[in-house]
């Protein structure tokens, strides 16, 4: 019998929640390789042009459990800085995952900054177990806005 699990996660940060979003979310597939090329050997659109439909692709170095990710846009609201997306092949999906979603907001914070709110649903497949997947997982969300973050603060100009 699967069971559909979830967990939450937050990351407060000091960048403004637009630029935080544009980079972290909206153009990761293109900083990610830059600021995180021990994890991310490469990333790119397959299909669309970042609206809700697109998929996109990162493939990993040996750092990852997994070779390759691809996950499709579901909802998309720039303004509020918030979307949905679903895994769609790759990261676990089949060997471990039936299904995986991630609802991702970006909020304004009252010092200017803002706060990353993180909400993943996930399936298991039958007979396997969560041992400390749930952690290595908020690390990961927590280093991909920190990269982000930091590159921000290096780079005031980028994404305003």
């Amino acid at each position: 019998m699967t069971s559909t699990n979830s967990w939450t996660h937050e990351i407060e940060s000091s960048v403004a929640a637009p630029r935080l979003f544009r980079a972290g979310i909206m153009d990761w597939h293109t900083l990610a390789p830059k600021l995180a090329p021990h994890i991310v050997a490469s990333a790119h659109p397959v299909n669309g042009e970042g609206g809700i439909g697109s998929v996109r692709q990162f493939n990993f170095t040996s750092a990852m459990p997994f070779s390759v990710m691809k996950e499709r846009l579901e909802f998309l609201d720039e303004e509020k800085c918030e979307c949905k997306s679903t895994l769609i092949e790759g990261g676990g999906i089949g060997s471990a995952i039936e299904t995986a979603t991630s609802h991702i907001k970006v909020e304004p914070a009252a010092n200017g900054g803002s706060v990353v709110k993180v909400d993943s649903t996930y399936k298991l497949l039958p007979g396997v177990e969560v041992n400390d997947e749930i952690t290595k997982a908020k690390e990961s969300v927590t280093a991909i806005f920190k990269a982000a973050e930091a590159y921000l603060i290096a780079n005031p100009d980028a994404y305003n």
